[in-house]
């Protein structure tokens, strides 16, 4: 069966490695007062600085020179907003800092997750297990940020703005933490649709592009990869998401798409009308729904029915008749079988003296299993005995009984048939007359 990995085909568009889009509403503190002069030289030398990397240099020497300041909260602040702009593992350790400080500071809990999110997939590949533990270490911050109440002294409006921000993506973060270290599928699916929820509340847009755009993809294939699939769900995300994906990535998408549409539908039919649906909403509707693709059981009881003669159905249709329609309708063509002599060909799946195991079908070639077990006449000689994965098309054999489960087509009285050679005729040598008596 083939399988598609829980992994992005995006690019993370708009979200540099450093670059995440914090909304971060400070409280009103009023009026701070350095009395050292040289500790508010230092502090104002830290703060004017015009490069984050000269920012970050200055930042530091004030807290180490000054580490219980009373503008230490700002300066840590100043530090976190300079290392996030050119170095990710400073940016981490600054945020720790701030949060030993200020625990319930949304800004650094927020740049936490984002960067070891990020760092979890750069080393996916080379490394699952530190990429558990990255993805671990993310979905905490997100689950503290998820939790955090308004501080004092910041209006509601602002600080609904902020985590209208925020909270999508930390639901995002703890979707790939249950995906890929808790193997939690059904947790991903759930903060995923809350992911998309929140955004298509508060800005619909953004669920047609990367990252969201990107999660509601992930959201489809695992969907695919629930034991019971569940292929409705899982092509409806994905065809939403090759619908706003850039044209690049169009096609890779689709690919995926129309392989659990087809699995699950049968053939392509109605994939345009999916598509289509899902350009106008982020959740199917109640009513959506892909019809099934008939069962063999279906697909033979009709075949039957389209067909009533059995003496002209070839040996292909006979065996998937036998293995799938229903008991009745296969005890009708066995009647017309039972004890009938046929050639039998196929390739060897195993061969001994007294019986012969052959693939006969398409379906039972391409899985190398046997479909037909033919019992021997007499035993065969060593030298008579086929090859393993030899086509044989001399066999003769007579019907003698079926098993549906598993689909097996025994016969009797198996034989090679000889094939007598032909007799040559040679014409008489140049020169050489021939008579013909009266």
């Amino acid at each position: 069966m083939k399988k598609y990995l829980l992994t992005s085909v995006f690019a993370l568009v708009g979200l540099g490695v450093l670059g995440a889009p914090i909304v971060v509403a400070q409280a009103n503190s009023g009026q701070i007062t350095i009395k050292d002069p040289a500790e508010y030289n230092s502090y104002n030398n830290a703060i004017t600085q015009t490069s984050p990397q000269a920012t970050a240099s200055a930042c530091e020497s004030f807290l180490n020179t000054y580490p219980q300041s009373v503008v230490k909260l700002a300066v840590l602040n100043k530090l976190v907003d300079a290392y996030s702009q050119f170095d990710a593992s400073k940016a981490v350790d600054a945020a720790g800092r701030l949060l030993q400080v200020d625990p319930s500071n949304l800004k650094a809990l927020y740049l936490i997750a984002f960067i070891k999110k990020q760092q979890a997939t750069q080393v996916a590949a080379s490394n699952p297990t530190q990429q558990a533990q990255l993805l671990d270490d993310a979905a905490a911050a997100a689950q503290k940020g998820l939790a955090l109440t308004k501080p004092d002294g910041v209006t509601d409006a602002a600080f609904k703005t902020q985590k209208a921000t925020t909270d999508p993506f930390f639901h995002s973060v703890i979707a790939y933490d249950d995906i890929y270290s808790k193997k939690d599928l059904q947790g991903a699916i759930t903060e995923f649709r809350t992911e998309l929820e929140m955004l298509g509340t508060s800005n619909p847009a953004a669920t047609q592009v990367a990252p969201a755009l990107n999660d509601t993809l992930v959201l489809g294939q695992t969907y695919t990869q629930l034991k019971p699939a569940d292929m409705i769900n899982g092509v409806w995300y994905m065809s939403r998401a090759e619908n706003f994906a850039p044209a690049n990535f169009k096609p890779i998408i689709e690919k995926q798409a129309k392989y659990w549409y087809k699995r699950f539908h049968g053939s392509e039919d109605g994939y345009d009308a999916v598509m289509a649906a899902s350009a106008k909403s982020v959740f199917p509707p109640q009513d959506f729904k892909i019809d099934p693709a008939p069962t063999p059981k279906q697909i033979a009881d009709k075949f039957v029915a389209d067909n009533p003669d059995f003496t002209t159905y070839a040996m292909g249709d006979s065996e998937y008749v036998l293995a799938n329609a229903s008991p009745d309708n296969a005890d009708k063509l066995w009647a017309t079988l039972k004890d009938k002599v046929v050639i039998i060909p196929g390739t060897v799946i195993s061969a001994d003296a007294n019986q012969i195991k052959l693939a006969v079908t398409d379906d039972a070639k391409a899985d190398k299993v046997s479909d037909f077990t033919i019992n021997m006449k007499k035993p065969l000689t060593d030298k008579e005995i086929p090859a393993v994965g030899s086509d044989v098309t001399n066999l003769v054999g007579t019907y003698d009984s079926y098993t549906q489960t598993p689909p097996q087509i025994i016969m009797r009285e198996g034989e090679f048939q000889v094939t007598k050679k032909p007799v040559t005729h040679h014409k008489p040598a140049a020169g050489h007359h021939t008579t013909s008596s009266n």
